[in-house]
């Protein structure tokens, strides 16, 4: 299968898929597809289902495009799958994908190499929903979802505990809830790329995320020097502590109050969004690296690792 001896020429783009994130995929992989294509890239886009292992062992890529989101995309799984077949693929290994996406084992990984997060738990949904585990303010969400998926804000005012959906899992993450501003780092490999301010309305949820308009993006970001070089390092040291390869983007909540005391590390994504409106692609551009450019790198990366 796909040899990495040679320039890579026919790529896979792996998109859609079963989770949550499905429609978020979709967008990322036609958009990802298309840049490839003017690149001289051979492409073939493939919706990943259960009959994906035998579609890639009939098309035999040079390099698959990792575009999934969510659940198995970007948890290790499908990349356990391409290991098995020796494809290289975009985007972190099985551990750092699974690891990334196991919000509270990450934390763990923050800590240990000296990383600012704040509290959480992981408690029953049932048990969240029947009093206050952490004291508010606090956020409740998926320990192994991203997008803001069902993620729920107990402010101080509230009466009581949350209600839940029940599409949330059996257990969650109740976490001590960071304010202040938004802020976000791309790492491409070994180089941070730049710092973009998030602003929003309300709350960064995931029509904030993918809405046209759902929120603005100012890159650079406006803050002082030492706390975008404190951003660029800890995006760095995240990547390097989860063991990350290719492109990563680490998220940030800053109180301005508290000077860098307040920054704190929100969680590391191993799968940014490359939708029109995501902000890995934007910092690329905005240090010179336009999309075609990006997603070459990418796959030209892939093809390094075997």
């Amino acid at each position: 299968m796909g040899q990495s001896s040679r320039t890579p020429r026919t790529v896979a783009v792996l998109m859609g898929g079963p989770s949550a994130e499905r429609e978020v995929s979709l967008s990322s992989g036609r958009e990802c597809a298309a840049a490839l294509r003017g690149e001289g890239f051979e492409v073939t886009e493939l919706d990943a289902g259960a009959d994906l292992c035998d579609r890639l062992r009939a098309l035999a890529p040079d390099v698959v495009f990792n575009a999934l989101h969510g659940r198995w995309g970007e948890d290790g799984c499908v990349q356990g799958l391409l290991e098995w077949l020796r494809i290289p693929y975009t985007h972190s290994g099985v551990l750092s994908s699974a690891l990334a996406m196991d919000k509270q084992r990450s934390k763990a990984a923050f800590r240990a190499a000296g990383l600012p997060v704040v509290d959480s738990v992981i408690r029953p949904r049932e048990e969240v929903m029947a009093a206050h585990v952490l004291p508010p303010p606090y956020v409740v969400k998926p320990n192994n979802e991203g997008s803001s998926v069902g993620v729920y804000l107990v402010n101080e005012a509230a009466n009581g505990p949350p209600k839940l959906s029940e599409d949330m899992p059996a257990e969650v993450m109740v976490e001590t809830f960071a304010p202040g501003r938004e802020m976000t780092t791309t790492v491409m490999r070994d180089r941070a790329l730049t710092v973009t301010d998030i602003l929003t309305d309300g709350w960064y949820d995931y029509d904030a995320k993918y809405k046209p308009g759902g929120s603005r993006h100012v890159v650079p970001a406006d803050i002082p020097d030492e706390i975008f070089d404190l951003c660029m390092d800890y995006a760095l040291r995240a990547h390097a502590a989860l063991g990350c390869r290719g492109v990563s983007r680490t998220d940030f909540r800053w109180d301005e109050s508290r000077g860098a005391a307040g920054l704190i590390l929100l969680e590391t994504n191993t799968q940014p969004g490359m939708t029109p409106t995501s902000l890995s692609p934007e910092q690329a551009e905005a240090v010179g690296i336009g999309f075609g450019a990006l997603c070459r790198w990418m796959v030209e990366d892939a093809s390094c690792n075997r």
